[in-house]
């Protein structure tokens, strides 16, 4: 523990040295030196902490290509390009992959962006950028990566390892060399390592594998990246749909960052909001992500009300029974909840799958949630019993009977809720929305309505009488 406590205080006097250095004009070799010392993620992190007119100093001392692999990490690139003149900004987007410089584009004004573009010299660079902008932002093509490298099926060991020489210096992802036929359609795919150890004579298509995972370029993401991600592939293939000519491909850590991503969709949606929030994103639109749910659960929270102004007689009657209302509700929503997110879990990689295997889930969580209600509905049975015979001076008849009722309730409004929770997003599935949208609160909400029903239903059948 205190080496570790000892390296995090080396880093951040590291830190504090550069930023003195920036800010003090330190010498540019001097600078350098410092910063050779970071990962450029770190650097871009510093780059937070400077005014514009350090990061300029800065980005001169470094130069464009050292820049571009710091640009690459910043979360809002276009922010740091837009401080920059075209020229500057076009040279540092020239040395990044494409994929990356789409990104760094993307939120610039169209003004800015155009100029930008325009003053990029290596026309194929700009075509990779316009190719990966032109895709949706949920499908894969807008996501690949063109730093990639393939050799023609027809080509000997020697040519191959002469085109990995050639190529290794602009493209790093050389641990899987693709094979594509004459016309650029994908063939298969050849591990480095087995490149490398092969001798000369050997022939080249003894090397290549094609059963080979791979993804169209419209392909949407949320329907295929939890599949894809269970092959453990270094990199996914992106093929044309109409041709199966090789685009681009689709990096381990993409497809991490993309799994993160959708993850994080559904947990949005499973709380109610259209979207994923961003840390810093504006009060509108945070309101725009939160506010259209929350409309729609207030007519159904109304609803709720609504239900229980139509037992106002039992309420009148039995004002006791207010007090365990919400306890039913509350079991009942978190076990509504948690058959809600196991079943959109289950059907997380977009498959579709047979009727009978989705009755299953179904059937599955509403025998869980019947064995949790008939569990809890006993020690609510024997705690509220408990309670009212000790604690009130009601009779020990109607003490009993209240008691069968909460626990009687609890067990059925569990199991309504298992069976809401699990229903619901398969019916949604087959509906062809997206299971997720089920969001917590809305589950919660119908779960609310059978419990009120079912409460206060057992309450003028066992209580009224009495």
């Amino acid at each position: 523990m205190q080496e570790r406590e000892k390296s995090i205080l080396q880093e951040w006097d590291l830190r504090e040295k550069i930023l003195g250095a920036i800010r003090s004009n330190a010498d540019g070799a001097e600078l350098r030196g410092l910063l050779d010392s970071l990962h450029a993620l770190e650097t871009a992190d510093l780059l937070k902490e400077l005014s514009s007119e350090e990061r300029e100093r800065l980005g001169r001392i470094l130069g464009s290509e050292a820049m571009s692999e710091i640009v690459s990490y910043l979360d809002d690139a276009s922010e740091y390009l837009s401080e920059l003149n075209a020229d500057e900004a076009a040279e540092i987007v020239e040395q990044m992959d494409a994929d990356e410089a789409q990104k760094a584009l993307e939120d610039l004004d169209e003004q800015t962006r155009g100029a930008i573009l325009r003053r990029i010299e290596d026309d194929g660079m700009r075509r990779e950028i316009a190719l990966i902008d032109s895709y949706e932002d949920d499908e894969f093509g807008g996501r690949m990566s063109t730093n990639f490298i393939s050799v023609k099926r027809g080509e000997t060991v020697k040519g191959a390892m002469r085109t990995l020489v050639r190529d290794a210096a602009e493209n790093d992802n050389i641990y899987t060399i693709f094979v594509v036929e004459e016309d650029g359609s994908l063939y298969g795919a050849i591990e480095l390592k087995d490149l490398i150890v092969a001798r000369h004579d050997v022939e080249l298509l003894s090397l290549v594998s094609t059963a080979l995972p791979f993804v169209y370029d419209t392909d949407r993401i949320p329907e295929r990246i939890e599949r894809l991600c269970e092959y453990s592939e270094e990199m996914i293939p992106v093929l044309s749909r109409e041709s199966r000519v090789l685009l681009g491909v689709i990096t381990a850590s993409e497809l991490t960052e993309m799994l993160d991503e959708a993850r994080a969709d559904d947990y949005a949606k499973l709380a109610a909001m259209t979207g994923e929030e961003e840390r810093h994103e504006s009060l509108l639109g945070s309101m725009r992500k939160r506010v259209p749910w929350l409309i729609v659960l207030l007519f159904l929270g109304l609803a709720v009300s609504a239900v229980v102004g139509l037992f106002e007689g039992v309420v009148d009657a039995l004002p006791m029974m207010v007090s365990f209302q919400s306890l039913i509700l509350g079991m009942a929503g978190n076990v509504g909840t948690q058959s809600l997110a196991v079943t959109v879990r289950a059907l997380a990689d977009g498959e579709r799958r047979p009727l009978r295997a989705e009755c299953l889930i179904v059937l599955r969580e509403l025998r869980v949630a019947l064995l949790g209600g008939a569990v809890l509905g006993l020690i609510s049975f024997l705690t509220v019993s408990g309670y009212l015979v000790f604690f009130t001076s009601y009779g020990t008849v109607f003490a009993l009977s209240a008691a069968v009722c909460v626990g009687l309730a609890m067990c059925f409004a569990m199991a309504a809720s298992g069976l809401t929770g699990s229903a619901i997003p398969i019916l949604l599935g087959r509906m062809g929305v997206d299971p997720a949208i089920a969001s917590g609160p809305l589950i919660t909400t119908a779960s609310d309505l059978v419990a009120v029903f079912s409460y206060y239903g057992l309450a003028i059948l066992l209580l009224l009488g009495l």
